[in-house]
């Protein structure tokens, strides 16, 4: 489950604060100054999860955040989540500011957002580490080699006419 969602510049001035758990205010900033600082001194070629804070439930909890540009997105999450899919939920958030910033629309065109998300994906893909684990992966699938299809199957007297997937390659 996640527990908490953190945005906060390279400062530590937090952009978004998400708390599914109630904490108290004062403690919300704790958390929030004592993930920064985990996050921060971490270099940029590790691995993106580390062990929780003691003040958001210790070593049952999961920080696992990215960095971009100016911001980290961190998500706090207990044992039952799975850290690449936070990860991909990261990316989606990324996505959104690459589309919506400031509360203003920056861009409608799904071209020029595609290719601003493959720039950052070759730049992570350059940088290597597990960072770059899904742009290589997602690489590594468009660059599969498959026989053509057969447009017919035929087992005995069973036909079966294979539909044109062009359009989803």
């Amino acid at each position: 489950m996640i527990q908490a969602i953190l945005v906060f510049n390279n400062h530590g001035k937090p952009r978004l604060v998400r708390f599914y758990q109630r904490f108290p205010e004062e403690i919300q900033q704790q958390i929030v100054r004592e993930t920064f600082h985990l996050v921060l001194k971490r270099d940029d070629n590790i691995c993106n999860f580390l062990e929780g804070g003691s003040l958001i439930g210790g070593s049952d909890y999961k920080l696992i955040y990215r960095h971009y540009a100016t911001l980290y997105f961190v998500f706090c999450v207990d044992s039952s989540e799975s850290e690449l899919g936070i990860l991909d939920l990261i990316q989606v958030h990324y996505i959104l500011q690459e589309v919506v910033m400031g509360g203003m629309v920056l861009e409608t065109n799904m071209n020029e957002i595609v290719a601003q998300i493959e720039a950052q994906n070759r730049l992570e893909k350059s940088e290597g580490g597990l960072s770059a684990a899904p742009a290589r992966a997602v690489s590594a699938v468009k660059n599969i080699n498959l026989p053509e299809i057969p447009r017919n199957i035929n087992i005995g007297d069973l036909n079966i006419k294979v539909p044109n997937l062009s359009q989803f390659v």
